[in-house]
């Protein structure tokens, strides 16, 4: 029953992201609502300087209809689409802020991160008092249990940090956010319909949904940006799926290119101070290390969605 609910939420979801995107468009372009472009950034990236932003709203909408008419309306599902939204709202914060005073700084880190903390503290507050197993913790390999305990407020707090910053930073490249993010919905669907897990199938499908419609104007050349509206708003959405499925240790294996996006980040700030301005990658996240060695776009986001894909099948194999 509910694999032709998800069926029906990924057409849904789809259908609404495809229409908000193509009617943002023209809107954000009449009111000037464009990307800002860093000047540290790639050179080529320049040319994108006023692409349309915050293409994000068209993905939460996509994927909150999807998830309403998917007929699985639990205190779980709310949850997940109020986490979706309060980091999506941080992410449209920053975005407006960017817009509105013609620079790439937006919120402060310090701002940003209060928000993140506040936001991740409510969601494991949820899992604690509503559920008899919400401190439990699914261990892959071993596929067994383990009981967090008061440590799994930090626990949460954490994955969800990291989750929606490494998503934000893998948003970078026209398509590679989108598709990457595509490739895990997909799994997921994979591994709730092998764990007969509603919630995972249904989140999978409107997610993918709503990202195969929002794809269409995002590939590149990018007519649109998703922004931080969108890439936070992902990064939350996976986070809380992963939360109320107890599938949080397989988020960085099917989520490796957030890891890889994120420690390429660090490792490239820790080894650029060690050795007095030293570059490890030519530009930091990764996927600029790629653009900058010759490859395309497509290419990379190409490549980024099979790796996700084959670590997402080792994921369902050992979930």
């Amino acid at each position: 029953m509910y694999i032709n609910n998800a069926k029906m939420c990924l057409i849904i979801s789809m259908i609404v992201s495809w229409y908000i995107t193509k009617k943002l468009i023209p809107i954000f372009r009449h009111k000037q609502l464009g990307q800002y472009i860093r000047e540290e950034g790639p050179k080529a990236h320049l040319s994108k300087k006023g692409t349309p932003t915050m293409g994000g709203i068209a993905i939460i909408a996509g994927v909150t209809t999807g998830l309403l008419i998917g007929k699985i309306f639990t205190l779980d599902t709310l949850m997940i689409i109020i986490t979706m939204f309060l980091f999506g709202l941080i992410g449209f914060i920053d975005d407006y802020e960017k817009i509105a005073k013609k620079n790439n700084l937006g919120m402060t880190p310090k701002q940003k991160i209060a928000l993140q903390l506040l936001f991740s503290l409510l969601i494991a507050l949820y899992m604690m008092i509503f559920k008899d197993d919400g401190t439990l913790i699914f261990v892959p390999f071993i596929k067994k249990y383990i009981d967090f305990g008061i440590l799994f407020i930090p626990f949460v707090i954490f994955v969800e940090l990291a989750m929606s910053n490494a998503v934000n930073l893998t948003d970078g490249l026209d398509g590679l956010a989108s598709s990457v993010t595509l490739v895990f919905s997909i799994i997921l669907i994979a591994i709730g319909i092998s764990k007969q897990d509603k919630i995972l199938v249904v989140t999978g499908a409107s997610t993918a949904g709503a990202l195969v419609g929002f794809l269409y104007f995002n590939w590149s050349p990018a007519k649109i940006f998703m922004g931080d509206t969108g890439s936070m708003a992902l990064g939350g959405l996976l986070s809380a799926v992963a939360i109320v499925t107890k599938m949080e240790l397989l988020l960085p294996i099917i989520g490796i290119i957030y890891v890889l996006e994120a420690l390429s980040v660090i490792l490239q700030v820790t080894y650029f101070k060690k050795t007095g301005g030293k570059r490890l990658f030519r530009m930091s996240p990764l996927h600029h290390h790629f653009e900058l060695g010759g490859m395309s776009e497509k290419k990379i986001s190409f490549l980024f969605s099979f790796v996700t894909l084959i670590f997402g099948i080792i994921a369902f194999i050992f979930s």
